[in-house]
Formats: structure tokens, sequence, C-alpha cells
């Protein structure tokens, strides 16, 4: 079985996954077996084996990189949707500015759309991020599109190999949170051919020879071609600034 097919390979609760791989989000381990917690399709990812629900909100783990956008705030904090049951906060102390109590909508204002990282998800679901990593920061410009956060492998691609490749035929910077939002920016041109990429990209996840069809898409819209050395040397998106 390919790893292509293994990636969208749809899950049953309680059907065993995998025994050599680490268990991730939506699995458990039991006699050295692992198995799916949940109706989902497999993914893998840094090692571990994830069961990723096909639709509904995201479901947010400790570690990972989203786009989310401020719903309220007060003197000391930021509340941040990130299309999750619930929201999470963004504390002033994890903010890479000096902000002063009550100052808070000077540096980040309702509707704002930031680039955050899930620092802690305790047992009742409650999320707190921060934002003063490398990388992190307020997105000021490009636009926002959002697919369901189980798609998010597969317009990764192995090893990052289907994001490095919308960048380079559409020239845009692309950046895809782990809750299914994604950034792209560039001109108006390149923005509306990665849209449209990804949204097909969403329609034919399924499908065999993914990589193929949306590369020979972006070879028509553009005339543009790329050897396979060049876009495996591009950066995977999670490393992405």
């Amino acid at each position: 079985m390919s790893d292509e097919k293994d990636e969208r390979e749809i899950i049953l609760p309680g059907e065993a996954v995998d025994e050599d791989m680490k268990p991730g989000r939506g699995t458990f381990k039991r006699d050295g077996q692992v198995y799916a917690s949940k109706l989902g399709v497999k993914t893998f990812r840094s090692g571990y084996v994830n069961i990723a629900a096909q639709s509904g909100r995201y479901d947010p783990s400790e570690g990972d990189k989203v786009i989310g956008t401020i719903t309220d705030l007060n003197p000391s904090v930021w509340m941040v949707d990130l299309n999750a049951p619930f929201p999470a906060v963004l504390h002033v102390n994890d903010v890479p500015w000096r902000v002063e109590y009550g100052d808070t909508r000077s540096y980040i204002d309702l509707g704002d759309a930031v680039l955050i990282k899930i620092s802690n998800v305790d047992e009742q679901k409650k999320i707190q991020v921060k934002m003063d990593e490398e990388g992190l920061r307020k997105l000021n410009s490009g636009q926002i599109i959002e697919i369901p956060p189980s798609q998010v492998p597969r317009v990764i691609g192995r090893n990052g190999s289907m994001i490095s490749m919308l960048k380079k035929y559409t020239g845009c910077r692309i950046f895809v949170g782990q809750n299914g939002r994604i950034w792209i920016d560039g001109n108006l041109e390149g923005q509306y051919l990665a849209v449209k990429a990804i949204q097909m990209i969403e329609k034919k996840a399924q499908v065999m020879g993914l990589t193929d069809i949306i590369e020979s898409f972006l070879k028509e819209e553009t005339g543009k071609e790329f050897d396979d050395e060049e876009k495996d040397e591009d950066t995977p998106p999670e490393e992405d600034e």
C-alpha cells in the first residue's frame, strides 16, 4: 500500500491503524497496537499516526501552528477564533511586544488575523496560544481561505511536496494552518490561481495521483515547468515564515 493511499484511507472507530507508528490524535494504543478512537482519515506526521475527522471543527493539539481571528479583547488578553469548539486565549505576556495594561487594541484589534501556536490545551479543552516565537505574527496582507481540517495533509503533501509546488507555480507565500485556514499572499493573479488549485485539491482529495493532476493544471494555467529536484528543495510549510 502506497503512502499516498494511506493518507486518505477512511478508518472506523476501533479499527487497528498501525503498530510501528506512535499514537497521535484520534488514536489510542493497546497491547502494542494503535487503534482509531473515531471515524476519520488516517494521516502521518513526524512519526505519529493520526485520525482526522472528515468534517467538523478543528481538534486543537499543543504545538500546532494555526491561523486565528480576534473576536474579543480586554485589557490583558485577546480571544481568538480557531474554528475549534472553544475560543483560544492570547495573553499580553505571549506576544512579541511590551503591551501596557489596557492597550491591547493598539497592537491587535477585533477582526485581525494572526498566525499563532497552540501552547496548551487542558482537560476542559480550554486553549492557550502564543505569538512570541519566530515566524508567528499578525497577518496584514493577502487573503485567508478555509478547508476542512482533515484536508490539511493533502494540501501540504508528503514532505511538503504539494505546497512547495503551489508556491513555485503561483509565486505566492502560502501558510497552511493545522486548523484548515490557509493564508495566501502575492500578486492577485497568483492568489487567484492558488485558490483555484486548493479548491481542486479539496474537491479531489480522495483521488489517486492527485499531485500529478494538480501539477498538470498549474502547468496549463501558467505555462511554467519545474523539475522534481527543484520541487524537493522547497521549505515545508510548517517551517515557512
